[in-house]
Formats: C-alpha cells, structure tokens, sequence
C-alpha cells in the first residue's frame, strides 16, 4: 500500500468537498476545483478529513493511489491557499512587464515577446522577479516552464529565466591558445 496515499488529508474550515460519481470538486475562498477519479480509487469525507483508498488489489489501483491522493490534495490547497512559483529574470535589458492578463518580456531578442496568460493565472512583477500564482498546481508550473522555455539560462554567463533558487552549471569559455 502506497504511503503517500495512506495519509489523510485535512480540509480546512471554509473548504467544501464533495465527491459526486467519482468526481471530487472542491470550493473554497480562492475558488472552485475539481478531478475526475480513477476507476479502482474511492474516496471517503468524514469530520474534516478525506482519505483515499483503492478498492482492488490490482496493480494499477495500488500504483494510482498515491497520486490520486495527491492530485485531491492539491485541490484542496489550491482553494484555500493557492499555489505560486518565482522566476528570476537575469541580463542586461531583460526585463518583463505585466499588462492585463499579458505579460511583456524583453529577453535579448529583437523583438519583445508577448505571452497570454490563460484563465484563473496571475503574475506579478517585483524587479527582475517574475511571480506567477494561481489555483490549479498544474497550470501555475506549466506556465512558469513556458515562460523559462522562452530563454533558458545559460551556461556562460548565466544570462536568461530561470527558477528562483534553481542553480545554473556554470560553464569556463574558450582559453587563449598557448
């Protein structure tokens, strides 16, 4: 049995979680999340904690319980907390400007990029930080890594997006010939 998906998950006050033909939605202050289960898992709400279980001994359930448990944890999360991730944008002249749901990025090309930000995503700029916060785990990283995807950082001057915290490998260049 899976130990990620033995552990119970708490909902905090605020929260509605209701499981409807195997689907889970969730309804807090941030907003309103749902995921479709599995077939194999069931899912049981009582006095403030959910739990997941798998209802056969079949591969397949014993290897999905632990990320169903997981992808309703995160739902959870989501609407009472939210989720963000930070990039940090480095270079002479990089820079990013939020203009309604569009973010403006000035990467070292020629032209500046515009990246449409899509719905229940929001971002922030503080400097050369870049915050993208929203309430579906998912979306929130898949944007981040778009956005990183635009201009990796490389490895010679460090130069492009990237995590805050992530560390980049940095590179010697070319020597002189002797």
């Amino acid at each position: 049995m899976s130990r990620v998906g033995k552990q119970p998950i708490a909902i905090p006050s605020g929260v509605d979680v209701k499981v409807v033909d195997g689907t889970v939605s969730a309804k807090g202050p941030k907003g309103e999340l749902s995921y479709t289960l599995v077939e194999g898992i069931s899912i049981s709400i009582e006095s403030g904690t959910a739990s997941v279980t798998p209802l056969g001994t079949d591969r397949t359930a014993r290897s999905l319980h632990g990320l169903s448990r997981t992808m309703v944890a995160n739902l959870v999360e989501g609407v009472s907390k939210g989720f963000s991730k930070s990039l940090e944008i480095q270079g002479t002249g990089y820079r990013a400007q939020v203009q309604g749901q569009k973010v403006v990025l000035n990467l070292g090309y020629s032209h500046p990029i515009d990246f449409e930000l899509p719905a229940g995503i929001s971002a922030a700029v503080e400097g050369n930080k870049l915050t993208i916060t929203g309430i579906d785990k998912y979306m929130v990283g898949e944007v981040a890594a778009r956005i990183r995807r635009l201009r990796p950082p490389e490895p010679y001057k460090g130069k492009g997006v990237r995590y805050v915290g992530e560390h980049v490998r940095r590179k010697a260049g070319k020597s002189a010939g002797s």
